[in-house]
């Protein structure tokens, strides 16, 4: 495992003259942000050694690299998830990958069904924590001390002093910010009315397939996490519609311009 990020990081390194410090995770319908990323140099996730492959509609699998308001990022255009077959370790492949890139900020974003009965479809939601429901965790197995150690903690899993910058962005330029907790499920099938109510009660304001195994593997790698839902369909009892993948896609589109750019002035405000 150490060899293959190692591997997959010098690739990466022979690719780019400047590494930077802050990565993104795109997630379904969110890729479109890549459109904000200027002076790019795209590279398929096919021709990286030891990369997974996206197989999902939404997510168009590169990395790529450029400038966010000016200052030199990494984002990946398209992620992995447990239920396309990957593991764990397959899953949070690339952020072992930014970790031995020296990343020191990742931002990540989902689309999320939302739970709680304040919002509605095409809120952001700034993510406080999180619970994980996938029956694998990302940790699981033999622990490299080179990549952290045993036992992590995740009282600040999403990082507070992030969280109040983007808090301030979004106030500032007039965006609606939700704030709560997301539950990370395996998938593919979206919830039953009944587990949405499940997670409801369980402390979850969103659901979603994702983000979980990222951010505990981000921790885990002291990176700084900063991450946004943005609801693409509700579970609250009595607004609970069938939803198509590509509806959920089509929300998320409309919502994500606020989100790049409370993430592009977070950046600016972290480089300053």
């Amino acid at each position: 495992m150490l060899q293959k990020i190692v591997e997959t990081a010098d690739y990466i390194k022979g690719k780019v003259a400047k590494i930077p410090s802050y990565a993104i995770i795109l997630g379904t319908g969110l890729g479109e942000l890549a459109n904000s990323i200027t002076d790019k140099k795209e590279v398929p996730y096919n021709e990286i050694p030891n990369f997974p492959v996206s197989t999902v509609e939404g997510h168009s699998g590169k990395l790529i690299f450029g400038k966010l308001g000016g200052i030199d990022v990494i984002a990946m255009q398209g992620r992995f998830h447990y239920y396309e077959g990957y593991n764990m370790k397959e899953v949070t492949f690339p952020v072992r990958v930014f970790q031995a890139l020296g990343i020191k900020y990742l931002f990540v974003s989902n689309a999320a069904g939302g739970m709680n009965s304040s919002f509605d479809v095409g809120d952001i939601m700034l993510i406080e924590d999180h619970i994980n429901m996938f029956p694998e965790h990302p940790l699981h197995g033999k622990n490299y001390k080179e990549l952290g150690t045993r036992f992590p903690d995740m009282s600040n899993a999403y990082d507070k002093e992030l969280r109040l910058l983007a808090m301030q962005v979004a106030k500032e330029n007039d965006i609606k910010l939700q704030h709560g907790v997301y539950v990370g499920t395996q998938g593919p099938t979206f919830e039953t009315p009944a587990e949405y109510n499940y997670f409801r009660i369980i402390g979850g304001d969103a659901v979603g397939m994702s983000t979980v195994p990222e951010v505990i593997v981000a921790n885990h790698a002291k990176m700084n996490v900063l991450a946004f839902s943005i609801i693409t369909d509700l579970g609250v009892i009595g607004k609970i519609v069938e939803v198509t993948h590509e509806e959920v896609q089509e929300a998320a589109k409309i919502a994500q311009p606020k989100m790049a750019y409370i993430i592009q002035e977070v950046i600016k405000r972290l480089n300053k």
